[in-house]
């Protein structure tokens, strides 16, 4: 039996943080937080972009469009932030510049530009304080 999840809007967007250390270097940053991805929600069902070391995966879930992937998220124990509206792009003279990691895609895919948002845990404390206040894509 699948839950079926709350009403989302059009397109709405989670993040899941991991504590999995797949790579030696990455049982430096904080346990719990190692890994971030995300699953993108629309009527038709779920799309997981999963940056990974070396490919990035984006594919559709074989799953119902009711099916609630952040409880099941939860339920594997991961922590899970959303849902999130993508902001709308901004223009820059300068493109964002920096290494490719899995914040990195998490941000794209929102539609932000912190640059000073470089780990997994720092993506959560800033996701997790702008989805307390509901101003996610404001300065704070």
């Amino acid at each position: 039996m699948t839950r079926v999840a709350e009403r989302v809007p059009e397109s709405a967007i989670w993040i899941a943080f991991s504590g999995r250390a797949d790579l030696p270097w990455l049982r430096l940053l904080r346990p719990g937080f190692r890994h971030c991805f995300a699953a993108v929600a629309d009527d038709r069902g779920w799309t997981l972009v999963d940056p990974l070391w070396g490919r990035l995966v984006v594919q559709r879930l074989a799953v119902e469009p009711e099916f609630d992937l952040p409880a099941f998220w939860r339920r594997a124990g991961f922590r899970v932030l959303g849902p999130f509206t993508p902001v709308a792009p901004r223009n820059g003279l300068i493109p964002p510049f920096g290494p490719f990691n899995c914040v990195t895609a998490c941000l794209r895919l929102l539609g932000l530009r912190w640059s000073l948002v470089l780990t997994p845990f720092g993506l959560y404390r800033r996701l997790a304080r702008h989805y307390d206040t509901g101003q996610i894509g404001k300065k704070s």
